[in-house]
Parts: structure tokens; sequence; C-alpha cells
């Protein structure tokens, strides 16, 4: 790590901290905090902006412009310079503020992942972002910018640290070893992208509505309308590629790593324990392939993404080190509901279906999209039976399983009876469940 800026000795006569200031490239991204407020400004009231901007002669900008740049570099030297962190034996602490001071005091045995990242600019000054999922905050903490190896030396402490190891240790830990269990090839996850249904949905959409346009209108107002939807459907199938290129699935005793990105390169953990929601989810055009996407509800953390796309074999793989002793039923041993349910659902009722084994409660739902949830028994926070009126006259009922990531798994339209039994019989699975789980912990 780089050289100290600062040691504090507590009053109780405890060993001294030792502050750290961010790498000296910070405050060339703070500097643009000024000129972001400007350009805000003139986007929020162009023709004010415009108007200021008329009146100001050739020498007056000149001198707001020799103003305001070394205003920008003055504000992005003393917001670097006053923000400090420091590792103590059970929190890191973050100060921060020029004018108004906030300190962070982040509890080691709280932190349930650490990511590194690195956008593109980021990636040519050899600069990385830390950023710290915490149980019970919404927001990441974030250290930007660390030297990229000063960032994986303080994330390695820091895991080290929330494991138990001992203060004069860690240093020496050193960034657990990581097993690679998946890697996506490139030309699977472009063709994926180019098979994805939305897509296809938005070039249906471009195709039906600019004709109709122009025969109403005329080709400009076509190629107005049609332009938009048309980029925002290349936008987002080059855009999830850029951001999911490259992505490898590797197993360490801290969590899964996942690394991906082709411009902007991200280091995510999903840590053990935390995972209440397994989805594998199956898209029309991937079935001949034997493809799916598998998706995770994490507690606490913004991680959704497992597999972006493999065969369904190797996800299943992948899985199994997530969810360990579970395997994934095939469609034969859902259980689907009666056939009065297509009273109520027509067609649609033949895509649900659900099993429950000695370790999760499986939902299917979805015809031309399958998605597939897994809940641990452990994991479930609540159970709940609703019937409408629909339902009670044709002695039908829903069962919703609750987890700790506020999302529900719904077994839906199954037979009155029947969804009774599973509402009692969930219950009883998940407080066993809870009773026998393993505890969360890093490094296990």
């Amino acid at each position: 790590m780089e050289k100290p800026a600062a040691e504090r000795t507590p009053s109780d006569g405890a060993a001294p901290v030792v502050e750290h200031r961010l790498h000296p490239v910070t405050p060339l991204r703070r500097a643009w905090a000024p000129v972001a407020v400007l350009a805000g400004w003139a986007v929020h009231d162009p023709n004010q902006a415009q108007e200021q901007l008329t009146r100001l002669t050739s020498t007056t900008l000149l001198i707001a412009i020799a103003v305001v740049v070394p205003a920008s570099a003055l504000y992005g030297f003393l917001s670097w310079w006053f923000t400090h962190f420091a590792v103590t034996d059970t929190e890191l602490r973050i100060r921060t503020g020029l004018l108004f001071r906030r300190t962070a005091h982040i509890r080691l045995e709280r932190v349930q992942a650490i990511d590194v990242t690195q956008p593109l600019l980021a990636r040519v000054a050899g600069v990385a972002k830390l950023r710290l999922d915490v149980i019970g905050t919404d927001d990441k903490d974030e250290l930007a910018f660390l030297g990229e190896r000063q960032a994986r030396a303080l994330r390695a402490e820091l895991l080290a640290r929330a494991a138990g190891f001992a203060p004069e240790t860690a240093h020496e830990v050193g960034e657990a070893p990581t097993r690679e269990l998946l890697r996506v090839p490139p030309r699977s996850l472009a063709l994926a992208r180019l098979l994805s249904g939305g897509t296809w949905a938005a070039l249906l959409g471009v195709l039906v509505l600019v004709p109709l346009l122009w025969t109403a209108t005329n080709w400009w107002t076509a190629l107005v309308a049609g332009l938009p939807i048309l980029g925002a459907a290349g936008a987002g199938t080059v855009g999830k590629f850029v951001a999911e290129y490259d992505w490898t699935v590797g197993e360490s005793p801290d969590g899964l790593r996942l690394d991906h990105g082709l411009l902007d390169r991200s280091h995510e953990t999903v840590p053990p324990g935390r995972v209440q929601t397994v989805r594998i989810v199956e898209p029309l055009l991937w079935r001949r392939l034997g493809w799916v996407r598998v998706e995770l509800d994490v507690a606490g953390s913004a991680n959704s993404l497992l597999v972006p796309v493999a065969p369904r074999a190797a996800a299943e793989a992948v899985i199994a080190r997530v969810l360990p002793g579970v395997s994934v039923p095939d469609a034969a041993a859902l259980s689907r509901p009666p056939k009065r349910a297509g009273r109520i659902a027509p067609g649609w009722w033949r895509g649900y279906g659900i099993a429950v084994t000695d370790a999760v409660f499986v939902s299917r739902h979805g015809l031309l999209r399958r998605h597939l949830a897994l809940v641990p028994h452990a994991k479930v926070q609540s159970v709940r039976l609703t019937q409408g009126p629909w339902g009670r006259l044709w002695r039908l009922a829903s069962v919703h399983v609750d987890t700790g990531a506020d999302k529900t798994v719904s077994a839906r339209l199954r037979d009155a009876q029947e969804a009774a039994a599973l509402l009692q019989g969930q219950a009883d699975r998940s407080r066993t469940g809870r009773r026998d789980a393993l505890p969360d912990r890093w490094m296990a």
C-alpha cells in the first residue's frame, strides 16, 4: 500500500490508526464536479443558459474560464486532501468532506461483498474503485480511486479480517485463490443477444410502425419515430454485450467471483450464504440451442446475474456451487395445476409448475420465456396463501413464498386443499431449514 497520510493515536491507548489517502489521480475526477453543476444548469434551463452566454463578451468569457478551471482544480485537490481511509481491527473508516465532514464506520462483520471495478479511463490510468456491499444499507460505499494493486491488496486484507484472521496476519493472507468454473465465449454471448426477445420485438415494432406512419403522414415523421426505437434496440443489445463480455465465473473461499466487461472491467463477488433465490431463465429462441440464463436474488446486494448464457448442464454445475447439495428438477418432476386452472388463465396455466425437495422450494412460470425459481427452505421469511373470487369459485388458490431479498416466488392456481397443505408444510420446512443451516461466514 502507499505511504500513510497520517497517524492517529486513540485516547484509550490502543494501537495507532494509520490513515491513507486515495490515489493522486483522484483530484482529476473530482475536479469535474463544479463543471458538472454548470452543465446541469444549462441542460435544466437551456434558454436561460443561451441568453446568459450571448451576453458575455470574449474577454469576459476568457476571464470566466480562467476562474472556473483553477477553481475546479482547487476543489478537486482539496476534496482529495481531506479524504482519508483507515483499517482497524474491526472496521473500515472513511473520512470525507471539505466543508461538512462525514465519517463512515463500516463494520467488517457486516461486509458481505467487496467488488473491484475499473472504468475504461481508470484502466488506462492503472487505478480502480473498491465498492463495498454492507448488510442493512441500500447504497454501496466506495473508495475511488486506488492503485490497481493497492485496491486488490486492500480487498484481500478486508476479507481476511472479516473472516477472523488476526490483524497482524491479515496482510500476509493475500487474495484467496480462484478456480475457474465457467467462461462465456464472446461468440455465444453475441448470438444470445441477437436471439433475445427484446431485440426482435423492437425490430418488429419498427417494421410495423414506420410503414404505417409513412402512409398516414410523411417519410420524415416515420424516420423520426423509427430511429429512436431502432437505436434503443441496438444500444440495449450492444450495451449488454459490452457489459457481459468475457464473463467468467470462478470459485474461491470468499464466494463466487464474477469477472466481466469489455470497456469497463468489473470484479464482483457473490457472498456465501447470502443467495436467497436462484432463477433459471429460458427464452424461447434459446431452447433449440439448449441455453439458459441464471439470475440471483442476493440479500442486500445489487448482484443479480450469475451466468448471462450457457448450456443448461454447465449452468446447473455452477448452481450446484451456489446451492450445495441442490439438484435442479427436470420438467417431468414438476407438478402442474389442475386443468380447471385453465378457466382462470387459459393456455398460460400450462406454464405453471412446482416441486418441493428436501432443500428447496421450486416454482416455474411462463410459456414463451420460462422462469424456474429455486428458494432454499432456510431463506424463506414468510409464506402466504391468497384466493380471489374466481379462485374460490373453482377451488383454486396460490401460495407465495417471501425471501430475505424482498422478493416473492409463487405457486399459482393450485388446488385449494393442496395449497393449504403446501402452506403448512412449507412453514415447517422453513423453520427446520433455518435451524439446521450453516452460519454465513467468509472463507469457511
